[in-house]
């Protein structure tokens, strides 16, 4: 299980576009975010790198 701080990600557009980045990367993967501390926990069997990637590709950079 990963988590990302996605500071960027601000309202329900924003979830919606993670979702879908990280859907694209892995179907099976398990997302659940805490929208207000702009956090988003994934359990995925892809690597985090590749996770990270597609999350910076979408436009939601992880620090």
């Amino acid at each position: 299980m990963y988590e990302f701080h996605l500071p960027d990600m601000t309202c329900g557009h924003c979830v919606s576009m993670v979702n879908v980045a990280l859907k694209l990367v892995d179907p099976a993967c398990e997302i659940q975010v805490d929208l207000p501390r702009h956090l988003v926990t994934v359990k995925s069997s892809e690597d985090r790198a590749t996770l990270i990637e597609a999350l910076t590709d979408a436009g939601y950079p992880s620090i």
